[in-house]
C-alpha cells in the first residue's frame, strides 16, 4: 500500500512539471520586445539624414545644436554641409564640408539635367509649336544664380516699363534670359505676359530668349533699385546694366 502510495506521488509530480517550466514568472510577450520607441524612430531618421549629406553621427548631432543656436536664427535654412563649414573649427574641417558639398552639389546638377532633357523631349513631342517655360536652373547652396554669359533681365506682372525694356532688347536682337518675379511657378502666367509683351515665338523656340520662373533669384542676387532689372555677370559678380 505504502509503495503505491509513492508511485501515485512519482506520477503526479512528473505530470506537473512540464507546466510549472512552461509558464515563468517574468517571460515578456512579443508585443513587448518588439515595440519601437519614438526615441528609436527619431534615430533612425537622424542616422539616414546623415548618410544623405555624407556626414557621421556626431557631425549630425553638431549641426543640429548649430540649428538651435544665433546660426539658425540668423540663417534659418541652411543646409547641413553649409552651416558645418560656416562653422567649422579648422582648416582641415572646412576644406571636408567644402569638398563634401561640391559631390553633393555635382550629383544634384546631374540629376536636374537628366530631367531637364526629359522634359525638352516631352515639351518638343507634345507641345511643339507652344511657347516653352524653362525648368529653373542650377543655384548652387539654393542661394547664387548661376551664370550663362548671357543677360539676365528680371521683370514682374502689371509693369509697364518690364515690357518696355524686353521689347528694346528683342529690338536689337539681344538674346536674353528672362526671369518673372512672383510667377508662382504657374507657367501659363508667365507664357500670357510674354504674350502681352509681344516676345517673338520664334526667338522663345530656337532658344535666343529664354522664359523662365524666377524661384527667388532676384532677392539672392541682392541688387538695389526697382523692377525691371537688366542684368550680367561680370568678373563673377551680377550687376545691373543701363
Amino acid at each position: 500500500m505504502q509503495r503505491r502510495a509513492l508511485s501515485m506521488l512519482f506520477l503526479l509530480a512528473a505530470l506537473n512539471a512540464p507546466a510549472f517550466a512552461q509558464q515563468p514568472a517574468t517571460q515578456s510577450t512579443p508585443a513587448q520586445s518588439s515595440r519601437v520607441t519614438p526615441s528609436q524612430i527619431d534615430q533612425a531618421r537622424d542616422e539616414r539624414l546623415a548618410r544623405d549629406w555624407g556626414l557621421r553621427g556626431d557631425e549630425w548631432g553638431r549641426y543640429r545644436e548649430l540649428t538651435e543656436g544665433p546660426l539658425g536664427i540668423h540663417s534659418p535654412n541652411l543646409d547641413p554641409l553649409t552651416a558645418l563649414g560656416i562653422e567649422a573649427r579648422s582648416d582641415e574641417e572646412r576644406r571636408r564640408y567644402a569638398e563634401l558639398q561640391v559631390q553633393v552639389e555635382a550629383r544634384r546638377v546631374e540629376k536636374l539635367l537628366a530631367y531637364q532633357r526629359a522634359y525638352d523631349e516631352a515639351w518638343q513631342r507634345l507641345h511643339p509649336d507652344a511657347q516653352r517655360v524653362n525648368l529653373p536652373d542650377a543655384l548652387p547652396g539654393g542661394s547664387a544664380m548661376t551664370g550663362s554669359g548671357r543677360t539676365a533681365v528680371f521683370v514682374r506682372d502689371g509693369c509697364a516699363p518690364c515690357a518696355q525694356v524686353v521689347q528694346r532688347l528683342q529690338t536689337a536682337n539681344a538674346e536674353f534670359d528672362l526671369y518673372m518675379v512672383g510667377s508662382r511657378q504657374d507657367d501659363a502666367r508667365i507664357r500670357e505676359w510674354a504674350q502681352r509683351a509681344q516676345i517673338d515665338p520664334a526667338r522663345v523656340r530656337s532658344g535666343s530668349i529664354t522664359l523662365n520662373h524666377d524661384g527667388g533669384r532676384w532677392l539672392a542676387l541682392g541688387l538695389p533699385g526697382e523692377l525691371p532689372a537688366v542684368v550680367r555677370q561680370v568678373n563673377g559678380q551680377w550687376q545691373r546694366q543701363p
